[in-house]
């Protein structure tokens, strides 16, 4: 299909947990701002749906007044405001030519009966209770991937793209040296592979720097039980939730980053923001990681403790100028913006095809 030159009216569907762009670190949020900068400055016509705590240059309609996870008391359940989210923006779908929801499930019934197209991008894991149910029971609807694996037990529904997350990483801090840690950045979670970190750290003597934060009770635990006494006996120095100025640094002043968690990785922000770093990436070799990390390149992708050791005295040896360049072609947000305006006009023109059909 032609791409029209056009300008698009579009609505961006923002979870209602965070602001966007989120204060410290998240996912789904940067990308979202991310995008809507980005198609401003393109000439479309850009509405937010987020929460009311959101600074976007373009046109925000609150969802709800105060980002779910800024409360002084967070919901234990944020599926009713999910659910007033997709209402806000069913509202007023008729001002848009396209809506693209972030909402994940919960902005289903939305893309099926909303009189104006809706695309989803889908950030989780996908094989989750009761997720395969859902998918199939809305097979019709399009939905976007965030890697070829995240979309892989599911073959059948309706994909229409795989759009990888792009940043604007070229302002990223960059180093060509080797640094005298390792880094891990995220949540201080199971699936983060923090007890992996703290062990490869004290098998190998290298300090683990950890920037993470923890919000719910299981994280406090892993913190108090894994963590904590690691930082006592000083393997491991643990930052707290830092800012972009002091992630950005940690990743560059980094030997390697650590991803080494056993769960499959829809996507993995922290492997491109430490490519463009320059600093390799020591991963599992488990989700979307190996579609980022092309072993002996940009990293190494290992399939246990024993490997992550061997890939310690490798690393030195990678080419770090070489490492950010291709994580500046590869995942630069121009790319993503390119690949989601096709996504845009794909479903506007299959939406015009349906009703055409229909007469």
């Amino acid at each position: 299909m032609p791409a029209s030159p056009e300008p698009l009216r579009i609505a961006l569907v923002a979870p209602p947990m965070l602001p966007v762009p989120p204060r410290a670190y998240a996912g789904t949020e940067r990308v979202i701002e991310v995008l809507a900068t980005g198609l401003v400055k393109r000439g479309h016509r850009v509405t937010l749906f987020a929460p009311g705590d959101s600074t976007v240059a373009c046109e925000l309609v609150a969802t709800v007044e105060q980002s779910l996870w800024e409360r002084s008391d967070p919901p234990d359940d944020a599926h009713s405001f999910f659910a007033i989210s997709a209402a806000r923006v069913w509202r007023e779908c008729e001002r848009y030519d396209v809506i693209h929801s972030h909402l994940e499930g919960d902005g289903f019934l939305l893309a099926r009966h909303c009189p104006t197209p809706v695309v989803t991008t889908l950030h989780g894991r996908l094989d989750l209770p009761g997720l395969p149910q859902l998918l199939a029971e809305f097979a019709e609807i399009p939905l976007v991937s965030i890697s070829d694996n995240q979309r892989r037990w599911f073959p059948h529904a309706n994909w229409i793209a795989t759009v990888y997350h792009g940043l604007p990483l070229a302002s990223m801090v960059f180093s060509d040296r080797p640094g005298p840690y390792l880094a891990l950045v995220g949540r201080v979670a199971q699936e983060k592979g923090i007890a992996e970190a703290v062990a490869l750290a004290r098998e190998t003597g290298i300090q683990l720097r950890v920037a993470a934060k923890k919000r719910y009770a299981s994280e406090e635990q892993l913190y108090r039980e894994v963590l904590e006494p690691a930082v006592h006996e000083g393997v491991a120095q643990y930052l707290g939730e830092v800012g972009p100025p002091e992630r950005d640094a940690l990743y560059a002043g980094a030997l390697a980053t650590l991803m080494l968690g056993a769960w499959p990785e829809p996507f993995g922000l922290v492997a491109i923001e430490s490519l463009a770093a320059g600093t390799p990436v020591i991963a599992r070799r488990a989700g979307a990681l190996p579609e980022i990390i092309e072993d002996g390149v940009d990293g190494f992708l290992v399939d246990d403790l024993g490997e992550a050791s061997l890939a310690i005295e490798r690393v030195p040896a990678l080419d770090r100028r070489r490492i950010r360049d291709r994580a500046l072609e590869r995942f630069s947000a121009d790319r993503m913006i390119d690949a989601y305006e096709r996504v845009y006009r794909r479903v506007i023109e299959d939406a015009r095809e349906r009703r055409k059909a229909q007469r």
